[in-house]
């Protein structure tokens, strides 16, 4: 055969053959048709490649062993892999690299038993004997495809061929035993491996941390910080990990934070997965300031993954500017329609309590709804108070075709409940096993006595709790004691308490909610003695923060907090409020405090609540028509939420307060959640 030129041809010459393919073969050369070749590797390519092939037929040179290889490669890169079988049958005489080629474009492509199948026809009878390339990627069938049976055979076929200790081997060998949940295989082969590197030590946490193995993984992380010198972790080892520490305690996450900032090269996979981390381990502040880093000191642009991990952040923090940024962001970058963004958009502006905006993306989602995105819309309209919505959303979510789940119950029974919709509540609960047979899970029952106790039906509730099918949990117990409080009733409230002491002994706030039905009923003794048990006990009362946004910038706010610059006016301010909310008849509630003061010190002891702070510092910052929107870690106490309603009355602003509980609309002196929270 006749040498092939060696020029090769001009980036213009390129473009002219791919604009027009169908040139006669005489007016190109051979080098041209090579490199025009090698740049088809995407579907759109395909014409192109089928007109070169017809054109190397042409001439005789498909015949070419490495011309042969390209072009099978080239299929495979567009997707088609009946023509490189085609290709590959054709070929007389086939050596390794062709079957290595075949089987690598079947797994690309996602044909995971053709690929086998190939395999299994390599040996003796065809004189071609699997190499250190082959068996990696037939692995990678059986890893693809869960296929462990199929993975045995090939490790014995390997330890024939005494390729054990093989580097590439190896590492496949770990992710096909941990894909195929055999995390403890995956382990012995990383221990018996005598090389190894970064990518061995990914695929053993990977494998530990698919398999639900958490604490396993992340020592594997410990040791490879130890042990793996060079090169150091990097985003394989950041997206390995992460499903271990989607919720963990807040030492991994520091931990797992000092990997990330040791990597050299990080990436955009590192910089979403430890966005990521922080969102789900409820560190918005952190996830917010990670983002802000990744684009203004990083310079990394930001992909759908990335706004999908950082809007849930926006949400916990209310930072509503921040998350229409995000929006404009992903609209720019047209990135819709995309459900997974378009439900966390959602999400965003309900926690946001800014439903018409949630609404919004959700009447314009183009590419359809799913039960998350109905669920979403169904629980942002519930937290809101918007009971009859929320039921008339879940009908339509039922006409549209789809079939609820339990998470949608969730939603409806939860709007049930802050709506105080008894008699629907009941009756969707019914309809889940009836109609739907699911099986109420421990969030269904917890929400059905919180149905109840809203109703003031505590002897109904404590009945219902009596005869669960499973253990009630804390939840459970919790809204039985939360409505007991709401309802000063002493004897039940007591039952309540004393299976949460042993439920949660250090948990303080079931201790603060036992302390007010006490000082409601006047039983200081009481008081006293459930503010001793907690000292005695060592437990203190979360500190309430509550966090404001204001130009782009989340603001937190304690009790008696004075480390704000602007904190001398945010406190005159506070005493201003305080005197024309007197002059409207408010006393402080001195007994939803809890009491580890002194009498005299409770009503300025509640004058600085986080709520109260953060309310005085948007007034003076902002204009008479800016809604003000508060979040909090705790529930609001009634001494907060008697001074939210008369001071939304007094400034004719309105205030959105998100407690750990719902959410608070306060409008010209009234609260959305009727005084019931």
């Amino acid at each position: 055969m006749k040498a092939l030129p060696t020029r090769l041809p001009s980036h213009k010459q390129v473009q002219l053959l791919r604009s027009a393919p169908l040139l006669h073969p005489e007016h190109l050369s051979d080098a041209l048709l090579l490199q025009t070749l090698d740049q088809c590797h995407h579907p759109s390519s395909l014409p192109t490649l089928q007109t070169l092939h017809s054109h190397l037929i042409d001439r005789h040179l498909h015949n070419n062993p490495s011309i042969a290889i390209k072009i099978m490669r080239a299929y495979a890169s567009c997707g088609h892999t009946s023509p490189a079988r085609k290709v590959f049958d054709g070929m007389p005489q086939k050596n390794i690299v062709f079957y290595n080629v075949m089987i690598r474009s079947y797994v690309n492509n996602g044909l995971y038993s053709n690929a086998l199948c190939l395999f299994s026809e390599m040996g003796p009878r065809h004189g071609v004997q699997p190499d250190n390339y082959t068996f990696p990627c037939a692995l990678k069938a059986c890893s693809a495809s869960g296929n462990l049976c199929g993975g045995l055979q090939i490790h014995a076929s390997v330890s024939k061929f005494g390729l054990d200790t093989n580097l590439f081997v190896g590492n496949a060998l770990i992710t096909m035993y941990a894909r195929c949940g055999r995390s403890g295989h995956a382990c012995q082969v990383f221990d018996l491996m005598t090389d190894r590197d970064v990518v061995s030590w990914n695929a053993l946490i990977a494998g530990y941390a698919q398999n639900g193995q958490f604490e396993q993984a992340l020592k594997a992380l410990k040791e490879m910080m130890v042990e793996l010198n060079e090169p150091r972790p990097d985003s394989g080892t950041m997206a390995s990990i992460l499903p271990a520490v989607l919720s963990t305690d807040s030492s991994n996450v520091v931990f797992v934070r000092n990997v990330f900032d040791q990597m050299v090269a990080k990436g955009l996979v590192s910089w979403n997965a430890m966005i990521a981390i922080y969102a789900n381990n409820s560190m918005s502040a952190e996830a917010v300031e990670l983002f802000g880093r990744m684009e203004m000191e990083e310079g990394i642009e930001p992909d759908a993954i990335t706004f999908a991990s950082v809007l849930p952040a926006c949400g916990e923090l209310s930072a509503l500017a921040l998350g229409r940024k995000i929006h404009e962001c992903i609209k720019r970058k047209r990135l819709l329609p995309n459900m997974v963004l378009e439900n966390a958009l959602m999400d965003m502006y309900a926690n946001c309590g800014c439903l018409p905006a949630a609404r919004e993306v959700f009447d314009n989602m183009q590419g359809g709804k799913d039960v998350v995105s109905w669920t979403c819309i169904i629980s942002a309209y519930g937290v809101n108070g918007y009971g009859q919505t929320a039921i008339n959303l879940f009908q339509q979510m039922l006409d549209s075709g789809l079939k609820p789940d339990h998470i949608a119950f969730v939603s409806l029974l939860s709007a049930c409940s802050y709506a105080g919709l008894l008699n629907e509540g009941k009756h969707y609960f019914g309809t889940m096993t009836d109609n739907y047979n699911l099986v109420p899970r421990i969030e269904h029952f917890a929400c059905m006595v919180d149905l109840l106790g809203r109703g003031g039906q505590l002897e109904e509730a404590y009945e219902f709790i009596m005869q669960m099918p499973i253990e009630p949990n804390e939840r459970v117990w919790g809204a039985l004691l939360g409505a007991c409080r709401v309802h000063s009733d002493m004897s039940i409230g007591l039952i309540a308490a004393d299976h949460l002491f042993r439920l949660v002994p250090e948990q303080s706030g079931y201790y603060v909610l036992l302390s007010n039905i006490y000082a409601r009923a006047g039983r200081w003794e009481d008081v006293s003695s459930v503010r001793k048990a907690m000292i005695r006990k060592g437990i203190k009362k979360l500190p309430g923060c509550s966090n404001v946004e204001l130009g782009n910038k989340v603001y937190t706010f304690h009790i008696g907090d004075t480390s704000h610059p602007q904190s001398e006016e945010i406190y005159r301010k506070l005493n201003l409020l305080l005197g024309k909310m007197k002059e409207m008849g408010y006393a402080a509630e001195t007994d939803s405090a809890l009491h580890d003061v002194e009498e005299e010190d409770k009503e300025g002891h509640l004058s600085v609540h986080s709520e109260k702070l953060a309310i005085a510092f948007m007034l003076i910052n902002t204009g008479p028509k800016v809604l003000i929107r508060i979040r909090m870690n705790l529930r609001t106490c009634g001494d907060c939420h008697s001074a939210a309603k008369l001071i939304s009355s007094i400034t004719k602003r309105e205030i959105i307060l998100k407690d750990s509980n719902r959410f608070h609309h306060f409008k010209l002196g009234v609260c959305s959640c009727g005084d019931y929270w």
